[in-house]
Protein backbone atom coordinates (compact mmCIF):
# COMPACT_ATOMS: atom_id res chain seq x y z
CA UNK A 1 0.00 0.00 0.00
CA UNK A 2 1.13 3.33 -0.88
CA UNK A 3 0.22 5.38 2.14
CA UNK A 4 1.91 2.54 4.59
CA UNK A 5 5.57 2.90 2.49
CA UNK A 6 5.16 7.01 2.81
CA UNK A 7 4.08 6.85 6.57
CA UNK A 8 6.90 4.00 7.64
CA UNK A 9 9.19 7.29 6.59
CA UNK A 10 8.43 8.34 10.07
CA UNK A 11 10.43 5.67 12.11
CA UNK A 12 8.15 6.11 15.29
CA UNK A 13 4.99 5.74 13.50
CA UNK A 14 6.76 2.72 11.51
CA UNK A 15 6.18 0.59 15.03
CA UNK A 16 2.87 1.10 15.58
CA UNK A 17 1.65 0.71 11.55
CA UNK A 18 -0.59 -2.64 11.62
CA UNK A 19 -1.16 -4.94 9.15
CA UNK A 20 -4.89 -3.72 8.68
CA UNK A 21 -5.39 -1.71 5.59
CA UNK A 22 -7.97 1.06 5.66
CA UNK A 23 -10.28 1.53 3.00
CA UNK A 24 -11.29 4.92 2.98
CA UNK A 25 -14.98 5.57 1.38
CA UNK A 26 -17.40 8.19 0.16
CA UNK A 27 -20.79 7.98 1.95
CA UNK A 28 -23.69 9.21 0.36
CA UNK A 29 -26.28 12.51 1.42
CA UNK A 30 -23.91 14.41 3.24
CA UNK A 31 -26.61 16.66 4.57
CA UNK A 32 -28.15 13.66 6.42
CA UNK A 33 -24.32 12.67 7.19
CA UNK A 34 -24.03 16.01 9.21
CA UNK A 35 -27.45 15.78 10.93
CA UNK A 36 -26.38 12.23 12.35
CA UNK A 37 -23.04 13.61 13.87
CA UNK A 38 -24.90 15.99 15.30
CA UNK A 39 -27.33 13.19 16.62
CA UNK A 40 -24.47 11.16 18.08
CA UNK A 41 -22.79 13.85 19.93
CA UNK A 42 -22.17 12.68 23.37
CA UNK A 43 -23.42 9.80 23.16
CA UNK A 44 -22.35 6.21 23.10
CA UNK A 45 -22.29 4.62 19.66
CA UNK A 46 -25.10 2.04 20.52
CA UNK A 47 -27.38 4.62 22.05
CA UNK A 48 -26.78 7.26 18.89
CA UNK A 49 -27.64 4.15 16.45
CA UNK A 50 -30.92 3.56 17.87
CA UNK A 51 -31.96 7.51 18.27
CA UNK A 52 -30.71 7.57 14.35
CA UNK A 53 -33.02 4.60 13.58
CA UNK A 54 -35.91 6.45 15.31
CA UNK A 55 -34.56 9.53 12.81
CA UNK A 56 -35.12 7.68 10.35
CA UNK A 57 -38.24 6.01 10.70
CA UNK A 58 -39.97 9.44 11.25
CA UNK A 59 -39.60 9.02 7.24
CA UNK A 60 -40.96 5.69 6.53
CA UNK A 61 -36.78 4.30 6.99
CA UNK A 62 -35.79 6.75 4.15
CA UNK A 63 -33.00 9.27 4.74
CA UNK A 64 -34.76 12.75 4.62
CA UNK A 65 -34.27 15.68 2.24
CA UNK A 66 -33.29 18.72 3.96
CA UNK A 67 -36.82 20.58 3.35
CA UNK A 68 -38.68 17.52 4.97
CA UNK A 69 -36.59 17.80 8.39
CA UNK A 70 -37.16 21.29 8.36
CA UNK A 71 -41.14 20.59 7.63
CA UNK A 72 -40.51 17.99 10.97
CA UNK A 73 -41.71 19.70 14.12
CA UNK A 74 -39.40 20.67 17.33
CA UNK A 75 -42.10 18.30 19.21
CA UNK A 76 -41.36 15.22 16.84
CA UNK A 77 -37.95 15.16 16.58
CA UNK A 78 -37.71 15.82 20.53
CA UNK A 79 -40.09 12.38 20.63
CA UNK A 80 -37.15 10.25 19.07
CA UNK A 81 -34.95 11.10 22.22
CA UNK A 82 -33.32 14.40 20.85
CA UNK A 83 -32.78 17.25 23.24
CA UNK A 84 -33.83 20.97 22.56
CA UNK A 85 -30.39 22.05 22.05
CA UNK A 86 -29.94 19.21 19.47
CA UNK A 87 -33.28 19.27 17.95
CA UNK A 88 -32.22 23.13 16.97
CA UNK A 89 -28.88 22.05 15.69
CA UNK A 90 -31.05 19.90 13.11
CA UNK A 91 -32.95 22.03 12.36
CA UNK A 92 -30.06 24.70 11.78
CA UNK A 93 -28.04 21.94 9.41
CA UNK A 94 -31.20 21.68 6.98
CA UNK A 95 -32.22 25.39 7.07
CA UNK A 96 -28.31 25.74 6.13
CA UNK A 97 -27.48 22.84 3.78
CA UNK A 98 -30.96 24.64 1.91
CA UNK A 99 -29.64 28.03 2.06
CA UNK A 100 -26.27 27.21 0.58
CA UNK A 101 -27.52 24.30 -1.21
CA UNK A 102 -25.45 21.95 -0.26
CA UNK A 103 -25.14 18.78 -2.14
CA UNK A 104 -22.59 15.98 -2.42
CA UNK A 105 -21.24 16.97 -6.20
CA UNK A 106 -20.89 20.43 -4.31
CA UNK A 107 -18.56 19.34 -1.25
CA UNK A 108 -16.67 16.93 -3.80
CA UNK A 109 -15.60 19.64 -5.47
CA UNK A 110 -14.17 21.69 -2.57
CA UNK A 111 -10.85 21.43 -0.81
CA UNK A 112 -10.64 20.44 2.92
CA UNK A 113 -10.04 23.83 3.72
CA UNK A 114 -13.11 25.23 1.57
CA UNK A 115 -15.89 22.90 3.40
CA UNK A 116 -14.57 23.62 7.01
CA UNK A 117 -14.52 27.12 6.49
CA UNK A 118 -17.97 26.72 5.12
CA UNK A 119 -19.59 24.29 8.03
CA UNK A 120 -18.17 25.62 11.28
CA UNK A 121 -21.07 28.11 9.63
CA UNK A 122 -23.15 26.05 11.17
CA UNK A 123 -24.74 26.11 14.78
CA UNK A 124 -23.61 22.92 16.47
CA UNK A 125 -20.79 21.92 14.29
CA UNK A 126 -17.21 22.39 15.05
CA UNK A 127 -13.62 22.07 13.55
CA UNK A 128 -13.60 18.23 15.15
CA UNK A 129 -17.11 17.37 13.38
CA UNK A 130 -15.91 18.56 9.50
CA UNK A 131 -12.82 16.65 10.12
CA UNK A 132 -14.45 13.54 11.46
CA UNK A 133 -17.01 14.21 8.10
CA UNK A 134 -14.13 14.88 5.82
CA UNK A 135 -12.39 11.06 6.87
CA UNK A 136 -15.34 9.28 7.31
CA UNK A 137 -18.12 10.75 4.84
CA UNK A 138 -16.15 11.75 2.41
CA UNK A 139 -13.10 9.68 2.27
CA UNK A 140 -10.80 12.61 2.30
CA UNK A 141 -6.55 10.51 2.85
CA UNK A 142 -5.37 13.79 4.17
CA UNK A 143 -6.97 15.47 7.22
CA UNK A 144 -5.27 15.76 10.83
CA UNK A 145 -7.55 16.30 13.49
CA UNK A 146 -5.16 18.07 15.88
CA UNK A 147 -8.30 18.63 18.34
CA UNK A 148 -8.99 14.72 18.78
CA UNK A 149 -8.57 13.65 22.74
CA UNK A 150 -7.18 10.34 21.06
CA UNK A 151 -4.82 11.67 18.86
CA UNK A 152 -3.03 14.17 21.13
CA UNK A 153 -3.01 10.68 24.13
CA UNK A 154 -1.45 8.39 21.51
CA UNK A 155 0.91 11.06 19.90
CA UNK A 156 2.34 12.64 23.86
CA UNK A 157 3.01 8.64 24.30
CA UNK A 158 4.75 7.91 20.79
CA UNK A 159 6.19 11.15 20.64
CA UNK A 160 6.74 11.21 24.15
CA UNK A 161 5.23 15.30 23.67
CA UNK A 162 4.61 16.87 27.17
CA UNK A 163 0.74 17.33 27.10
CA UNK A 164 0.50 20.25 29.86
CA UNK A 165 0.93 22.96 27.60
CA UNK A 166 -1.28 22.22 25.34
CA UNK A 167 -0.35 25.11 22.62
CA UNK A 168 3.18 23.78 22.12
CA UNK A 169 1.39 20.49 22.79
CA UNK A 170 -0.75 21.31 19.14
CA UNK A 171 1.87 22.80 17.80
CA UNK A 172 4.58 19.62 18.23
CA UNK A 173 1.73 17.59 16.37
CA UNK A 174 1.24 19.76 13.69
CA UNK A 175 4.57 19.47 12.80
CA UNK A 176 5.29 16.49 13.09
CA UNK A 177 1.88 15.55 10.63
CA UNK A 178 3.45 17.46 7.78
CA UNK A 179 5.74 14.99 7.17
CA UNK A 180 2.61 12.19 7.06
CA UNK A 181 0.88 14.63 4.28
CA UNK A 182 -0.83 13.53 2.09
CA UNK A 183 -2.13 10.59 3.91
CA UNK A 184 -2.13 12.26 7.39
CA UNK A 185 -6.04 9.90 7.13
CA UNK A 186 -4.69 7.26 7.44
CA UNK A 187 -2.00 8.07 10.09
CA UNK A 188 -4.99 9.34 12.57
CA UNK A 189 -6.59 5.73 11.72
CA UNK A 190 -3.51 4.33 12.72
CA UNK A 191 -2.74 5.95 16.15
CA UNK A 192 -6.31 5.82 17.01
CA UNK A 193 -6.19 1.95 16.62
CA UNK A 194 -2.70 1.99 18.58
CA UNK A 195 -4.10 3.99 21.33
CA UNK A 196 -7.26 1.29 21.45
CA UNK A 197 -5.31 -1.77 21.49
CA UNK A 198 -1.78 -1.27 23.10
CA UNK A 199 -0.70 -2.42 26.51
CA UNK A 200 -0.17 0.16 29.25
CA UNK A 201 3.46 -1.17 29.15
CA UNK A 202 4.18 -0.40 26.22
CA UNK A 203 6.09 3.31 25.27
Amino acid sequence: MEYLTHLQKDKKLARILGEEVHELKLHPNIPVRIMASIISQQLSTKVAKVIFKRFLELYKGKEPKPQQVLNTPAETLRSIGLSNAKVGYVHNVAAFCMEHKITDKKLLAMSNEEIIDLLVQIKGIGQWSVEMLLMFTLGREDVFAVDDLGIQQAMCKLYRIDPSHKKEMKAKMLKLSTKWSPYRTYACLHLWGWKDNKPDTQS
